[in-house]
């Protein structure tokens, strides 16, 4: 009550209160509405946010549709939110390369995403520049990507083919929920040097994965509503803000957990032990900038350990599980794979009980996998929304003026279905746009094909990715066939990380390899 009693909390309480109801009336007009505007429709005080809300279970789809019938760009107006809405590439070269300096992520966008403190995933300016170049660094070291390949190598032999070869009685599974465990293991002994543990025989609680994901989820519904209402609620710690606030404290736990288990409970090691250790939490435990007075990592350090968990985590495994979404419905597509990958199989044991594994340096130079690969992020980037803040006033390519503190808001997942971007087909999964007359990989310019970013904020990580994405699509699809699981249905969740809602339901069998 005394927390109610002070000017500020009640003022917030009652318009919250206010825009709840004239909410709740609109969205109940809404619903019993026969009609669906493409457009969103606009109300007074609450503008067009009701619109939003009565879609929010479909989002990336609803707002694919306004911006298709809008040209590719659109203002969004609600209570105490204006945003400019696009997926124009001409205006994302501009936002993301062009003009760069004008469109930080901003204050706001901090804020929003709090788990991740001041680390790079929320830094603008010489802070984001200081911290990019070390991660630059770090990501052209031969010893640690030797190190993150052979992470992959260790959890696909030893986690993911052998839980495969267990469910091969055609036992529905949750695909999504294997890939997920699968790539926490993996980014987790990339950044620690520890093997968590989910993908193991005995398949333990998703603890640490699912408050990563409650955190994107929050972060998304953030976005969704004014800031004055998120930030009540987060004070009053009621709602979502209750669900992060676990969340939050679930990954400290287990950033504490994995620095313990691999003796960094004091940054202090011995030559020998320092020789051994080439995971990326190694470059930053002697940097004062990372450790308190008592030689203890920071509040820094901790969130950006979790910055590289989200970076890693979500981009691999979100990828994979769409993309065989994509190959299951597609089994021409699956059968152009193997015949790609038969001439390398053919020199390796290939027998009933011996499973196919593919190295780095021989996916890598795979053309139709790499189509197949980037075909399905076109359609389902992992990260399916970006967000700016303008700097000061402009004018962007197609003839939109924006203002100086306003938010934009790109949409990756639109980008990929705008017939004027992709073509008349553009809805439709077919690698083949990837690949030139001449057999080699077609060069698409980032701002259209934005799944890595583009301009100076691009993924470093886009590499060592697709090298990772690569071998393991590789393995399964030479040594399994899959089927997908009927009754239920397959779409996104809103989130700011295209999960999907129901997860991707899967049977299983061996292939018999001749």
């Amino acid at each position: 009550m005394a927390l109610l009693s002070s000017p500020e909390p009640h003022h917030l309480l009652v318009s919250f209160l206010v825009l709840l109801l004239s909410l709740l009336f609109c969205f109940i007009k809404l619903r019993s509405s026969k009609s669906v505007p493409t457009l969103p429709t606009e109300w007074p005080l609450v503008g067009m946010l009701p619109s939003v809300v009565a879609n929010l279970h479909h989002f990336h789809d609803y707002t694919t549709a306004f911006l298709a019938a809008s040209g590719s760009s659109f203002v969004f107006r609600g209570p105490a939110m204006h945003f400019f809405v696009t997926c124009d590439p001409a205006n994302v070269r501009h936002i993301f390369v062009s003009n760069f300096t004008n469109y930080p992520k901003g204050e706001e966008f901090a804020a929003i995403f709090d788990a991740m403190g001041n680390s790079f995933f929320n830094a603008d300016g010489e802070s984001w520049r200081r911290q990019r170049s070390r991660v630059q660094h770090l990501m052209s070291s031969p010893q640690l990507l030797a190190h993150m390949a052979c992470c992959c190598r260790d959890k696909l032999k030893n986690g993911l083919l052998p839980f495969l070869a267990r469910m091969d009685s055609l036992t529905p599974f949750d695909m999504q929920d294997l890939f997920t465990r699968f790539t926490f293991d993996m980014t987790a002994m990339s950044v620690f040097g520890v093997d968590p543990g989910l993908l193991t025989t005995d398949m333990p609680p998703v603890i640490v994965p699912d408050a990563m994901e409650a955190v994107m989820d929050v972060g998304f519904f953030r976005n969704m509503v004014p800031a004055s209402c998120w930030k009540l609620m987060k004070r009053l710690k009621i709602g979502p803000e209750r669900k992060l606030a676990a969340a939050q404290s679930e990954l400290c736990r287990f950033v504490t957990e994995m620095m313990e288990e691999r003796g960094d409970g004091s940054v202090h090691m011995d030559e020998e032990q320092e020789n051994r250790n080439v995971e990326i939490v190694s470059s930053y435990i002697h940097d004062p900038e990372y450790i308190d007075d008592h030689g203890k990592p920071n509040g820094f350090m901790y969130a950006t350990l979790i910055n590289y968990m989200f970076a890693g985590r979500d981009t691999v495994g979100t990828t994979l599980t769409w993309l065989f979404y994509n190959l299951i419905k597609h089994p021409h597509i699956v059968s152009s794979i193997r015949r790609e990958l038969a001439p390398i199989a053919m020199h390796k044991a290939n027998n009933s009980t011996t499973m196919v594994t593919f190295e780095p340096e021989e996916t890598e130079p795979l053309i139709y996998l790499h189509a197949a690969l980037f075909e399905s992020m076109r359609l389902y980037p992992p990260g399916p929304i970006e967000r700016k803040t303008v700097m000061t006033n402009d004018v962007l390519p197609s003839g939109h003026k924006v203002q100086r503190g306003e938010t934009i808001l790109i949409s990756l997942y639109s980008m990929g279905r705008m017939e004027g971007v992709w073509g008349k087909d553009c809805r439709e999964y077919r690698p083949e746009r990837w690949v030139k007359e001449d057999g080699k990989l077609l060069y698409v310019p980032s701002y259209k094909f934005l799944a890595f970013n583009a301009g100076p904020r691009s993924c470093l990580g886009k590499h060592i990715s697709v090298l990772q994405m690569k071998s393991v699509v590789a393995a399964m699809v030479w040594n399994f066939d899959f089927e997908m699981v009927g009754g239920y249905v397959v779409e996104p969740k809103p989130s700011v990380v295209l999960k999907m809602k129901n997860g991707l339901w899967a049977k299983i069998l061996k292939r018999q390899i001749e």
